[in-house]
């Protein structure tokens, strides 16, 4: 089918070209048709069934609760459902979650560039520009952090560096355990303290 179109073309359209574009279009085809030849029906099959096995959400919001209250509320423009080997929850383009204390009242907020769910655990993975803020405007910076819900008090950890500013201090470390609203937290190894007066601080 393929070649029987590249003799149409070259034939009826011969006129119409330069030698240039008549060279351009036959070289275009010519790659089309040796890449109808390198992947057979298996394959193409294959790429299709993955796509096919990405579900997508907008605009999403996920509410958590324990005992019929809400704990926490998750936000993202966009959800992906990726059925794999091991079926995950991705959220590609940014997430918050705003965390609640058991008055309903919000006490602490965590967003992040990316985040991962497996199906199969109790755990996010966050990265890239991971923010949490509680209540007194404690702040924690890093590049990657754990969220689990069944570590109660320590719903938070991480092996990599992290950054932590408090009204009066600014703490860098490496490793670290925290509560979800962020008034618990210890790091495993502290790499540098710097004091800052409140009135000095950056915000």
């Amino acid at each position: 089918m393929l070649q029987l179109f590249v003799l149409i073309f070259s034939t009826k359209y011969l006129n119409l070209f330069t030698p240039y574009k008549i060279i351009s279009a036959a070289f275009l085809l010519g790659c089309l048709f040796l890449l109808s030849c390198e992947n057979d029906e298996a394959v193409v099959k294959n790429l299709f069934t993955k796509k096919l096995g990405v579900e997508e959400a907008k605009v999403i919001k996920l509410t958590f609760t324990t005992g019929g209250k809400t704990k926490a509320i998750l936000t993202s423009p966009l959800m992906l459902r990726v059925q794999d080997t091991i079926t995950y929850i991705e959220f590609p383009k940014t997430l918050a979650v705003d965390f609640y204390n058991d008055s309903g009242i919000a006490d602490s907020k965590m967003t992040a560039l990316y985040a991962r769910y497996k199906e199969n655990e109790n755990i996010i993975f966050l990265k890239d520009s991971v923010k949490v803020v509680n209540l007194k405007g404690e702040t924690l910076f890093c590049d990657e952090l754990y969220w689990d819900r069944s570590r109660t008090g320590f719903e938070f950890y991480t092996d990599k560096p992290v950054r932590i500013r408090t009204l009066t201090h600014i703490i860098d470390g490496v490793g670290m355990e925290a509560s979800q609203d962020f008034k618990q937290r210890h790091i495993k190894k502290t790499t540098g303290m710097i004091k800052i007066p409140s009135s000095q601080f950056p915000m």
